[in-house]
């Protein structure tokens, strides 16, 4: 598979008053095209401020970091917002849907900047992406209508309906229980299938199990780094407890 990521002696530094706090310690990587890869670590290891760089959310202090072949350092700020608008879907812990919106609109939100398509198109768009994540029939649910698992899902289509090639995902079974977060992990799964690279955040060993590769971070550097046989996740609801979905 060709690198699709790739970071080269990255390092970011923060200042804190007449401190300064390493979060990246020359950290190279590659990520291939495709992969599902999860970011595993203690709180403090770097793995959140990993995926703000990958996500062209941050700069590196030093270093460099391509992203399909660009540079992303040398990108200007329109640039950069472009790519991650185009080429990357963010997916967070906490949904982040907008209350007194339906399900289609929240999705439509990532079209409205910069595609040009009409209102119609881009409620064609969604809903494609809706039936994508099994939620077709919800279109017309706001946020407080649903369960926090479809809440999730909806995040997801609005994350893939703009046609990524890369989905970033922020401990996104936080806030889900043991067996919502694995019908999540195998939407996952079903769309890492379809050539998208995801990276995903996470601190559930569970979770992890469910990717191609696992990257360990401490201190700002990778620790551990292993391609393993994923588990299925749809296997895994299997003997996952019926527990009720958080709202």
């Amino acid at each position: 598979m060709t690198a699709f990521i790739e970071l080269e002696h990255v390092r970011k530094v923060y200042g804190v008053g007449h401190v300064e706090v390493v979060a990246l310690d020359d950290l190279t990587l590659q990520i291939p095209r495709g992969q599902f890869a999860a970011i595993m670590g203690a709180s403090g290891s770097g793995k959140s401020t990993l995926m703000n760089v990958i996500g062209c959310l941050d700069r590196p202090t030093s270093g460099r970091y391509l992203l399909a072949g660009r540079e992303v350092g040398r990108l200007r700020r329109n640039e950069l917002a472009k790519i991650r608008n185009e080429t990357i879907g963010f997916v967070f812990q906490h949904f982040n849907l907008l209350a007194r919106t339906t399900a289609r609109e929240n999705v439509e939100i990532p079209l409205l900047y910069g595609t040009g398509l009409s209102p119609r198109a881009r409620a064609g768009r969604a809903m494609r992406a809706l039936d994508r994540v099994g939620l077709a029939d919800r279109a017309d649910h706001q946020p407080n209508q649903l369960s926090g698992g479809q809440q999730q899902r909806v995040a997801i289509a609005r994350a893939i309906v703009n046609e990524p090639q890369l989905l970033l995902a922020d401990e996104p079974t936080g806030a889900l229980d043991t067996r919502t977060g694995l019908e999540v992990m195998q939407l996952f799964q079903e769309l890492a299938a379809s050539s998208i690279t995801i990276v995903i955040v996470t601190h559930e060993l569970e979770i992890g199990r469910c990717a191609e590769r696992v990257i360990t971070m401490r201190d700002g550097r990778v620790i551990g780094d292993v391609v393993q046989q994923p588990i299925a996740a749809h296997l895994a609801l299997i003997t996952a407890p019926e527990v009720q979905v958080r709202a």
